[in-house]
């Protein structure tokens, strides 16, 4: 029995089952509906999908480099509460995604979930869904970034934050030596620690320039001093004032936190261990991701849901 994409649809509907399951599902029950809908039930992807509807807003964020490669990646994998970031079996679905990115290239998660896993011939949904039934929670994966070149890692509260850090490194010998590496660290955790927007003043746009310069103008006009000065000299001393932004918010300008270890800017710290190292270092880039950034959570009184239960 032949079937059309709109009866993959129906069965994605009265399933919850992803596309590519609902497809194998129809091919293996010849379109019967039905059949289709037992095969998913025994293969226990139905039950999987139930747990779909329940919010994940906790898991991991990780950050993932091939140093052979010279691939890295940063991805978020949701779980429900955030005992299951301290499972080994589910630490261990998080990095062979982050392998299965690095070796596939997917577009996007939706094309990452039907590229085989990484070291086998199950797709990634096929494993995700064995672990959802196995752990007895809802699990996704939300978002990845990928970053080519030299790079450095920095993972904040078992998962709460990953950074990635990109690197022009004139000599790249000097990648593998002790001091570029505690570099690299250093400023990873400066971008988890700071959270700059952009790298440098190149990479803010220009209409945010000229947003912030309006509001320190108008700012200006309301100072009872600035109200009698011409507008030429406001724009002047907005533009002065923008270097403040500039620190707060690029990277490179920041100062840098581990004042311990240099007195002054990002970019100064980068550029005295590339003197240290004989060569010439510039982050060229950078990716932050918070676990859960932008996602309902579900609010819990687990000494209520404790009595509840008790109670039944």
């Amino acid at each position: 029995m032949a079937f059309t994409a709109q009866d993959v649809k129906a069965l994605r509907e009265k399933t919850g089952v992803g596309m590519m399951e609902c497809k194998k599902a129809l091919v293996e029950s010849d379109g019967d509906m039905e059949k289709a809908i037992d095969f998913l039930r025994e293969r226990g992807l139905a039950a999987a999908a139930k747990k779909a509807t329940r919010i994940a807003a906790e898991g991991v964020v990780l950050p993932y480099y091939d140093s052979a490669a010279k691939k890295g990646v940063v991805v978020e994998v949701n779980s429900e509460t955030d005992f299951v970031a301290k499972n080994e079996k589910f630490m261990n679905f998080v990095e062979g995604v982050a392998k299965t990115i690095l070796a596939t290239d997917p577009a996007d998660v939706e094309a990452l979930c039907a590229e085989k896993f990484d070291g086998t011939d199950e797709t990634v949904t096929d494993v995700l869904n064995q672990l959802v039934l196995s752990i007895g929670e809802n699990m996704k994966i939300r978002r990845f970034e990928r970053m080519d070149g030299i790079v450095s890692t920095y993972i904040h509260g078992g998962g709460a934050v990953g950074v990635m850090i990109g690197f022009d490194v004139a000599d790249e010998a000097v990648a593998d030596s002790e001091a570029f590496v505690a570099m690299g660290k250093n400023v990873a955790m400066q971008i988890a620690a700071m959270n700059p927007s952009y790298l440098d003043q190149a990479s803010v746009p220009a209409d945010v320039v000229e947003h912030e310069k309006g509001i320190l103008a108008a700012q200006m006009k309301e100072d009872p001093k600035m109200a009698s000065k011409p507008e030429a000299v406001l724009v002047k001393i907005a533009e002065g004032k923008m270097s403040k932004y500039y620190k707060e918010n690029c990277l490179v300008e920041q100062e840098f936190v581990r004042g311990d270890l240099f007195q002054g800017s990002v970019k100064g710290y980068i550029d005295s261990v590339a003197k240290e190292l004989g060569t010439t270092i510039k982050a060229n880039g950078f990716i932050r991701m918070m676990k859960g950034d932008g996602l309902e959570k579900r609010e819990e009184n687990f000494a209520e849901e404790i009595a509840k239960q008790i109670n039944g």
